[in-house]
């Protein structure tokens, strides 16, 4: 039994090595040290990640900075997208919206303006409205981490930018 198990152990390792799989490491951003003007929200996400996740050093002085990322918006809205036939509330859409840039203070920039949307479908039941709320706000914490990711990445798909001339 136990030699079966060691040998499936095994063959399934041989096969997470042949397909390239790799555990995701420490993201490589193409600056060294970066500044982020005092924001709440992802913000405070994305500079704990950038801290723990990366060789990047957040610094407190933009003259210190390699790069500079901003924040120039973060909003949350809440759209109808059906209703019932009496006239009731059915189904919303939950959007959440960050627009961002990362420049290197001189005019070049790393991660031009960009601006990123998810959204989610929640069906509504005025009879549990309670629980309907806890849904909603965990599906924007999840919304908030899943940006985090697609922020993350943006980052570290940036290059760096040319020279002006």
């Amino acid at each position: 039994m136990r030699a079966a198990l060691f040998a499936a152990l095994v063959c399934l390792a041989a096969l997470l090595a042949g397909c390239g799989f790799q555990l995701r490491g420490a993201a490589a951003l193409p600056f060294e040290t970066l500044y982020m003007p005092a924001t709440g929200g992802i913000g405070l996400d994305v500079k704990r990640s950038i801290r723990t996740g990366t060789t990047t050093q957040v610094v407190d002085d933009p003259k210190q900075a390699q790069a500079v990322l901003e924040f120039t918006q973060e909003a949350r809205d809440k759209v109808i997208l059906s209703l019932t036939s009496a006239g009731r509330v059915n189904e919303y859409e939950l959007r959440y919206r960050v627009g961002f840039r990362v420049h290197d203070g001189k005019g070049g920039e790393f991660v031009p303006t960009s601006t990123l949307e998810l959204k989610r479908a929640v069906t509504f039941n005025d009879s549990i409205i309670l629980a309907k709320e806890a849904e909603e706000q965990q599906l924007y914490r999840d919304m908030q981490f899943d940006m985090l990711q697609l922020i993350m990445r943006r980052l570290a798909a940036a290059h760096k930018p040319k020279p002006a001339p």
